[in-house]
């Protein structure tokens, strides 16, 4: 394996020199110059070397790239191609001298320096002629001279091996190059096995020319520069994006590295970074000390601290959390010992990120004053971001600080449990304008700096606002850009978070079978990472289980449930989901002693972490709604006007229209129904605007029930009286096309059950005996798909 040169190479050389010559035509001079610089410096995001293409070529660049970059393109002599010139320039080369004098001369192609400058000054009149020279300094001008260099510094095996390579890539032209000229045979690659000279010559033929007899390919030779660059592309993107390499990808690395003798250090990085997303802790664990244990040989104890950075990201992955703060400790004084900014920067960004992951593990952090409170270590890190010109890690400090403030309430020293009773104080969050501020601070940043990494950051936060705020479809806008775009940059677990955040948005729409298909259409690539395949798995789940209990199928519920709890995924917002599903599959079996210490314990569990207070305001308007259903609406009013509150403070709108509409569900059960007509009237047009179905549904029959309540307080045979009931007929008939959408079993039939009473009221039988048959369709059907 040489050290540079390659037989593709030398074709991207013999292409300048034919630029050199001035026999290329003016038009064609932009697209071959655009091949040639895209050969020396390919482009990022394209095919060459991507993870992201299973049939790639990725090295073993075959002729076949340069004739159609040359074949649609005349020269400058009559009836001849780029193409025919770039054979006749290979074909020229028939030995291994020539070789070597087609090295020498691309120096013809350099400008003289000074000293050559003044000694050929009376000679240079003379010397004039249309050829191109290149500056030394130029990218051809580097590219000549390194050519020329690495090619003295062969050995002589590695000569004849990259003499060996040049003829397997050139042999594919052998019968173009006939057609022209008639002339070359059978050895033509060899001007010295023209005629037989001596015996035996099919014998010397056979043993030097094995390979291009063979017209193996497979063993053609690739530099070490090449392979580094090739480990260095797997790296970068498998950083950027968090994905494994392709079984293609490692086939042809194998191929690779077989053929020659020297493993580039930077392969055991690649195998760590793929060993750590497939989720096998003791080969990640090994590679990563192979890899450092290499370059701590060859440079000292510089990378020291980014082996810890790394350690402490693996060690985080898989579970060990105390030495995942151990090693991160350690790689803050190590990069603060020698003055890595870089490294420091993002240790302790990584170490606020984790502080706000693992809350209740990590406490000790901020108690030990590393970094502060959340805000006094945003602005830290931004500050320090700023003085080291690290725009990317400034842009994703500016969004933390806008998650930050979409988190909004905090309660303190207080038990948040004691609010349900008793008045707490509050610390107010940032507003959504301080929010929406940070993000356009970082929006600008990117678009400045040109830091694309953090685009489907900035538009997965802009969802976000807008979600809390009611404005489903302008959230929804912001997921279809980050889709229709595909941003290259964009790593795969928020390209995941964003799927499963979409089909979620789907099923309150009551889409289960988009949803479902929607992840199922998650790229391959992406789930071969363990960590991704989880979370993808339980976002499925999560789908299946909230889609049962709608069917009102317990048993495919329980089943669903006892899945999602054998695995708790990391996520926060996750294990919140399966615990609110939970709570809902007691409160279906009338468990409601069972539910409300499920609420209880987790409530105790988030006051612990100091989680976000849309988690608390769930929780509340859960529990005030498990004591309307038991029967005690009174000990659930108090609890949910403090849940309508605290969401209207957090400008948390979906959360607000849940609480609000409990907060009426407890006055009908409390036969204060004109207040609660008043406040569903109020609260409509935003439920139905957040094309939220089963709040559309509840809330709708709830206005019902407070219509009927009024009917109840009037005279018998008033028009008023029958103009409420009009009215709760009305919305029944509304809730009951909400609950047909998301396909809940349960409030199809008590929205009939309903209906068919306020018909027998009005003397209407046969439209109440159409309702009753329709009940008993709805409950047959779903008792026959239960049974399949």
């Amino acid at each position: 394996m040489t050290r540079y040169l390659t037989a593709p190479k030398v074709g991207v050389l013999a292409l300048i020199s034919l630029y050199g010559d001035s026999i290329v035509p003016t038009a064609a001079i932009v697209p071959l110059l655009s091949f040639i610089v895209s050969f020396l410096i390919p482009p990022k995001g394209t095919a060459r070397g991507s993870p992201h293409f299973e049939n790639e070529k990725l090295l073993i660049d075959s002729i076949g790239d340069v004739q159609k970059a040359t074949i649609v393109h005349a020269s400058g002599i009559p009836g001849r191609t780029l193409w025919d010139l770039f054979l006749r320039k290979l074909w020229e080369i028939n030995s291994l001298d020539q070789l070597h004098v087609f090295f020498d001369s691309l120096s013809r192609f350099l400008s003289n320096n000074s000293e050559e400058a003044e000694k050929n000054v009376g000679a240079r009149n003379v010397s004039l002629s249309s050829r191109i020279r290149f500056s030394r300094d130029s990218l051809f001008g580097v590219y000549l001279r390194r050519a020329q260099l690495e090619f003295t510094r062969l050995q002589l095996h590695d000569g004849i091996a990259l003499w060996k390579s040049f003829l397997q890539y050139r042999n594919p032209t052998l019968n173009m190059w006939r057609r022209r000229n008639p002339g070359p045979g059978r050895t033509s690659y060899d001007i010295n096995l023209a005629e037989p000279r001596v015996d035996g010559h099919e014998d010397h033929l056979l043993i030097l020319y094995r390979d291009v007899i063979e017209a193996d390919s497979r063993q053609m030779a690739n530099s070490t520069e090449d392979i580094e660059r090739l480990l260095e592309f797997q790296r970068d993107q498998m950083q950027t994006t968090g994905i494994r390499v392709t079984e293609d990808m490692k086939r042809q690395l194998e191929e690779i590295i077989q053929a020659g003798t020297t493993v580039p250090a930077l392969l055991h990085y690649v195998n760590f970074l793929d060993s750590w997303k497939c989720g096998d802790y003791p080969s990640s664990f090994d590679n990563l000390h192979r890899f450092y244990d290499y370059t701590m040989h060859s440079r000292d104890r510089t990378f020291y601290q980014y082996a810890l950075l790394n350690l402490a990201i693996l060690q985080k992955d898989f579970g060990c959390l105390s030495e995942a703060i151990a090693a991160i400790h350690e790689t803050i004084s190590t990069a603060r010992e020698n003055k890595d900014m870089g490294c420091l920067n993002f240790s302790l960004s990584w170490l606020y990120h984790l502080g706000k992951t693992y809350p209740t593990e990590l406490g000790e952090i901020q108690k030990s004053g590393v970094l502060g409170t959340d805000k006094e270590a945003l602005v830290f890190i931004k500050a320090k971001a700023k003085e080291s010109g690290m725009w990317g890690l400034l842009s994703t400090t500016l969004l933390s600080e806008a998650r930050l403030g979409l988190v909004n309430v905090r309660l303190k020293n207080v038990v948040w449990f004691a609010c349900l009773c008793n008045q707490a104080e509050m610390d107010q969050g940032e507003s959504v304008s301080a929010a929406l501020e940070s993000i356009a601070k970082a929006s600008h940043l990117s678009l400045v700096k040109n830091v694309p990494s953090a685009v489907a950051s900035e538009l997965r936060i802009h969802s976000s606002v807008f979600s809390r705020l009611g404005m489903s479809y302008v959230a929804w806008s912001f997921e279809e850009i980050l889709f229709e775009c595909r941003f290259e940059l964009s790593s795969a677990e928020e390209m995941l978070q964003a799927v499963c955040k979409r089909s979620c948005a789907l099923a309150l729409k009551g889409r289960y079978n988009d949803a479902l298909a929607r992840m199922e259409r998650v790229d391959a690539h992406i789930l071969r990472t363990l960590k991704h395949q989880q979370y993808w798995r339980t976002c499925i789940d999560l789908l299946k289980l909230q889609h049962a209990l709608h069917r009102d199928d317990m048993d495919s519920a329980k089943q669903f449930l006892f899945q999602l709890q054998a695995n708790p995924p990391p996520d926060r917002e996750m294990a919140f989901a399966i615990m609110i599903l939970e709570v809902n599959v007691q409160i279906r079996r009338r468990n409601y002693s069972m539910a409300i210490n499920l609420v209880e314990k987790h409530a105790e569990k988030l006051d612990a972490e100091e989680a976000e207070i849309l988690f608390r305001i769930l929780l509340m308007t859960l529990k005030a709604r498990i004591y309307d259903q038991a029967g005690i609406p009174q000990k659930g009013f108090s609890i949910a006007i403090r849940a309508a509150s605290l969401a209207y403070k957090a400008r948390l709108l979906p959360a607000l229209w849940q609480a609000v509409r409990v907060v009426c569900q407890i006055l009908n059960s409390l036969k204060e129904f004109d207040a609660a007509a008043r406040l569903l009237r109020a609260i409509m047009p935003q439920v139905l605007e957040s094309e939220d179905c089963k709040l559309a549904a509840t809330s709708l029959s709830s206005l019902a029930d407070a219509h009927m309540g009024i009917a109840g307080q009037v005279l018998t045979g008033s028009i008023k009286r029958k103009e409420h009931m009009t009215k709760a007929l009305g919305y029944l008939e509304m809730s009951f096309d909400e609950f047909s959408k998301n396909n809940i079993i349960r409030g199809q039939r008590a929205t009939l059950a309903k209906k068919a009473t306020i018909l027998h009221l009005n003397r209407d039988l046969v439209l109440a005996n159409d309702c009753a048959a329709r009940y008993i369709a709805i409950h047959k059907a779903a008792r026959d798909e239960v049974d399949m």
